[in-house]
């Protein structure tokens, strides 16, 4: 990682020095942790800025492992149908927002849906019963479905299809035809976005946005300075650029300012998701014909073709990122890992055999969490993944088998918030009820630095990107953590958000 260029050099006063640690005075410069004081008195340079945090803690910056950001950015825009406990009352939320106008000029975009647990099924007849001439569109929480009228399905040219709601490459498709929103507009939501994950101490995150996200990062940045540092991924349409470009993971992508935008791995799905009953896995749903094609999720590579588009990336030094959700799908991705003999991660591991479980250490493959998921879904993998829950999102499993986990969000499947899933990975629960699994129950010290990119410390020669908290992580009650108050942020020892 390159740092930015910075002047004057900074000086922050009385802070506590990491979650526990001693009040301490840190310099800043150039961009980064130049000095470290304990007990303070840092001699004081003449034109040098001060900061007096009065307490506070310092810790290093958090960064979010797993982003979708134009969509996180564009669902911050639509509908909210996170709270929906069945298709009619969705319907009815998207009737209500039409009623209390103006109506969108293009299609009613809805998101965050979740309907596996729902009494009813959602189907193009009941949208229609509510919406029958605005052309709607509603998006899962998980992104891998989505419910559509039939207005909408004549806008997308899919008059036929027989229930209006598409999974996984159908959904994909649709989604893809909706109406593009200006560049300008969506670069502008971006921003918003990384500024509002700037006030709550992120100072960088992985995109895995599906789009030419090297393109697309280069131009914001060139724009004006982003507040963030991004590490953009590929996808397959793109690899062949990435390597004719010579671009492998980990490398400085040149942006003005500089070291804020850096080449990040492949992405690739190996399955769906719990939600949509497409996660691939070793059992059938309940419910489900055994013999049926999907009654065990759906494939979207052979162990095969994983390995061929693996193995081209790797050769050119490219990481992948394996999407991974049931126990089968996770047990291709590290068969896929095991021929390529490639360092990469695998994204979600939300439902892991115990024979797999050791295997992400030995073969040096990161765990990517979404520990929000966790919660979000207890309910929904006590009913489909029933019998197996004691190895689902098994996260302390995976770390006591030596494996890396790194932390993120999964935005906008859940929020692009750190402290909602440093939260949830302590406590395995976000009301009053027990924790879900409790065995899996992460440390809080670990979590802080799974949260940041694997940074346990601030440390003198560090990367001045660095978030400061009102009250310190270890001593915080559980509403407090989940809802952590911010002071500031800086990424690369400059402001990106101090509160007033």
């Amino acid at each position: 990682m390159t740092t930015p260029q910075h002047a004057p050099a900074l000086t922050l006063r009385r802070v506590h020095l990491g979650a526990g640690g001693p009040l301490s005075d840190v310099r800043i410069d150039n961009g980064l942790v130049t000095e470290v004081h304990p007990g303070g008195e840092a001699p004081r340079r003449p034109g040098e800025r001060d900061t007096d945090l009065d307490g506070r803690v310092l810790l290093p910056g958090l960064w979010d492992a797993h982003v979708h950001i134009a969509q996180w950015a564009a669902a911050r825009q639509r509908l909210d149908l996170a709270g929906t406990a069945s298709a009619r009352q969705a319907a009815e939320a998207v009737r209500a927002r039409l009623d209390a106008g103006p109506a969108p000029a293009g299609p009613l975009l809805g998101y965050g849906f979740r309907d596996g647990l729902w009494p009813d099924a959602p189907h193009k007849d009941l949208l229609d019963a509510y919406v029958p001439d605005h052309p709607t569109v509603l998006i899962s929480a998980d992104l891998h479905c989505c419910w559509i009228n039939s207005a909408g399905l004549a806008l997308l040219g899919l008059d036929d299809h027989p229930t209006g709601l598409l999974r996984e490459h159908a959904c994909m498709e649709a989604i893809a035809q909706l109406p593009v929103v200006p560049e300008e507009t969506m670069d502008r939501w971006i921003g918003e976005a990384c500024a509002a994950a700037a006030e709550r101490g992120i100072t960088g995150f992985l995109d895995f946005e599906y789009a030419d996200n090297i393109a697309d990062w280069t131009r914001r940045m060139s724009a004006g300075r982003v507040p963030v540092r991004v590490a953009a991924s590929v996808w397959t349409p793109h690899l062949e650029a990435a390597i004719a470009r010579g671009l492998r993971t980990g490398d400085a992508i040149g942006v003005p300012g500089g070291g804020l935008l850096e080449m990040g791995p492949l992405k690739l799905l190996t399955d769906g998701s719990l939600n949509t009953r497409t996660a691939l896995c070793h059992d059938p749903y309940p419910g489900m014909d055994a013999g049926h094609a999907e009654a065990r999720g759906l494939a979207r590579y052979t162990h095969d073709e994983l390995v061929t588009v693996m193995r081209r990336a790797a050769a050119h030094g490219i990481d992948c990122a394996v999407h991974a959700i049931g126990d089968r799908a996770n047990e291709m991705a590290l068969d896929a890992f095991e021929a390529v003999r490639c360092r990469g991660r695998i994204e979600h591991a939300q439902l892991v055999t115990p024979e797999d479980e050791p295997r992400f250490a030995a073969l040096g493959v990161t765990a990517s969490i979404q520990p929000s998921h966790a919660v979000d879904d207890r309910d929904v993998a006590d009913r489909h993944w029933a019998g197996r829950t004691h190895r689902a999102f098994p996260y302390g499993a995976l770390r006591a088998a030596g494996a890396t986990l790194e932390l993120g969000s999964d935005a906008p499947v859940a929020p692009l918030d750190p402290w909602t899933g440093i939260a949830d990975a302590v406590a395995r629960t976000d009301d009053d009820r027990p924790a879900w699994h409790p065995e899996h129950r992460l440390p809080l010290d670990y979590v802080l630095g799974a949260a940041a990119r694997g940074r346990h410390a601030v440390r003198v020669g560090d990367p001045a990107d660095l978030a400061v908290v009102d009250t310190d992580p270890l001593t915080a009650d559980a509403d407090t953590l989940r809802h952590m108050p911010v002071h500031g942020t800086l990424l690369a020892g400059e402001w990106t958000y101090l509160s007033s």
